[in-house]
């Protein structure tokens, strides 16, 4: 063997330094397989068993998905969250970009003014929802606060309206994340090429114009992005519901999230849990996969 084969051959040293990255990762990749991939296939097994109490192997079929779409309570939760969700996605992205953009204006205090609106982000939702269970009740929160100011006549119960209780929701959820949708579309804008900008306005567009044609299309990937973080959020919302009102009164403010946590856990019916629980896995990933399919495309 020639002295050149005998230098190109790694030594044992080498091919430990290559074997360390994936002797370090593996107890994650095998813990992530097991409790993340493993526990979803496990309820994706028993959303077609008789699973009730306990985990079950008594095969059903669709039975459990059939019966879950006969449940009221069902069919409330899932009315609940497109009302929930469309108006968590308008509201903060409408929010989201109208501070993105003054904050895009170079204005004083910058630094100050954005760590104030995502100062919210950095709370969990269950400190969120008992904040604003505490400022939106009746009887120690705002209308209390305006009628010891005077303000007899003041009125805001939505809290304990069930035609109104799932608007209180979307205020604190929308409270907590517009700060960080703000931070995704200034990213966004301080990407925009500034000549481009420069050169639209020598030829005299105004700034509603240079936002409408120039700068809001291209926040195509900021508006994609905030989307699909906002939906899939909204679609496992739990903590905030329960913090907040518990998803009452009655089942006013009840989500899917806290439906199969109910049916699973609260009242023994946990193949129809296990349903719903696979019903909006799916429904996330039927955002999510088309939108990482896209990215990748571009990239190609």
């Amino acid at each position: 063997m020639s002295i050149s084969e005998t230098a190109r051959r790694p030594g044992a040293a080498d091919r430990l330094r290559d074997a360390l990255p994936k002797l370090v990762l593996s107890p994650t990749v095998a813990i992530v397989a097991v409790f993340v991939y493993g526990f979803i296939a496990f309820t994706f097994y028993l959303s077609f068993t008789d699973s009730r109490i306990l985990p079950s192997f008594g095969w059903v079929g669709w039975q459990n998905y059939e019966n879950l779409f006969r449940i009221r309570a069902w069919d409330t939760a899932v009315a609940n969250l497109a009302i929930f969700g469309l108006l968590y996605i308008a509201i903060c992205c409408a929010l989201g970009l109208m501070l993105a953009i003054l904050l895009d204006q170079k204005i004083r205090a910058e630094g100050a003014i954005r760590t104030i609106y995502l100062y919210p982000m950095a709370l969990s939702f269950i400190v969120t929802g008992v904040a604003w269970k505490w400022f939106l009740d009746p009887g120690i929160g705002l209308e209390a606060v305006m009628r010891g100011w005077g303000w007899e006549s003041f009125s805001f119960g939505w809290i304990k309206d069930s035609d109104m209780a799932i608007y209180t929701i979307v205020i604190a959820a929308v409270w907590q994340t517009s700060g960080f949708v703000m931070a995704m579309f200034l990213a966004g804008l301080r990407g925009i090429d500034s000549e481009m900008l420069r050169a639209a306005r020598i030829d005299g567009a105004t700034n509603f114009a240079l936002y409408r044609r120039i700068v809001i299309p291209q926040l195509r990937p900021a508006f994609m992005s905030a989307f699909v973080v906002l939906a899939h959020m909204a679609i496992k919302s739990y903590d905030l519901v329960i913090a907040l009102t518990g998803g009452g009164p009655g089942t006013a403010t009840e989500l899917p999230a806290t439906f199969m946590y109910s049916y699973t856990f609260t009242r023994n019916q946990m193949g129809i849990g296990a349903a719903s629980a696979v019903i909006m896995l799916m429904t996330i990933a039927a955002i999510i996969v088309p939108y990482l399919w896209s990215e990748l495309r571009e990239k190609s």
